[in-house]
């Protein structure tokens, strides 16, 4: 008999291309509190940690000489709020799954693996994400930023979710794109497969991984290895 596996899924750059939308959130929240827009390519770096980091990050970068607006935290809060309110609005207009991700769900849930998805997103942010795009189904547990006192690059974040799910920390993978699930996982212990081409600034060889896939297609292969009779 199959031996069941836990595989944690990373969601915006892991599950699903979702920079398009994020961006056009976030050049929503620049454009009225009078911040210059980013294009793909910036924002694709910010995304993963978080509304709050990705507008911190823009702002400090487009915004060196206004400390002052930087360091206000009401000013902080009330684009954050803007942000997520407008994002969850328009979460999936241009946002995409990673090619092969269906597919791979789909395979994994007839061998009788448990899937979760493991995000520094809004908690029903990820969770109305999923449903939208149409494979919430798939996951047993959906863990977001503020689902417990603490998120990814923390491992806790992967091993409660895991314990949550009733698996074995032994038999279970992380699948992400930067260094925030490369980390989580390594601190937890478990074997961490990275996609190419991540939201994220470091290169490949910077981020901790024991395999690493362009997509999901012929992923089952790696995964196989891991089931035991």
């Amino acid at each position: 008999m199959t031996q069941k596996l836990t595989i944690l899924f990373d969601l915006d750059g892991t599950l699903a291309d979702t920079a398009p939308d994020l961006l056009t959130a976030h050049n929503h929240v620049m454009n009225k509190f009078g911040y210059n827009s980013k294009n793909i390519d910036e924002i694709r770096n910010y995304v993963g940690k978080g509304a709050a980091v990705m507008i911190g990050k823009s702002i400090w970068n487009s915004a060196r000489k206004e400390l002052s607006k930087i360091t206000d935290q009401k000013i902080k809060d009330q684009m954050i709020k803007e942000f997520l309110d407008f994002y969850g609005k328009n979460i999936v207009v241009d946002s995409k799954l990673i090619n092969g991700v269906y597919e791979f769900l789909e395979w994994s849930k007839s061998n009788n693996i448990s899937m979760g998805v493991c995000t520094n997103k809004q908690e029903h942010l990820a969770i109305d994400f999923l449903k939208k795009i149409k494979i919430y189904d798939f996951f047993e547990y959906v863990a977001g930023r503020n689902t417990f006192n603490y998120c990814k690059p923390d491992p806790r974040h992967l091993t409660n979710m895991i314990e949550v799910m009733g698996g074995d920390i032994k038999k279970s993978i992380m699948i992400g794109d930067s260094e925030n699930d490369s980390e989580a996982a390594k601190a937890a212990g478990i074997p961490m497969i990275l996609l190419k081409n991540g939201y994220t600034e470091k290169k490949v060889d910077e981020i901790y991984h024991n395999h690493l896939i362009n997509d999901f297609v012929g992923i089952e292969k790696i995964i196989s290895s891991y089931l035991h009779d």
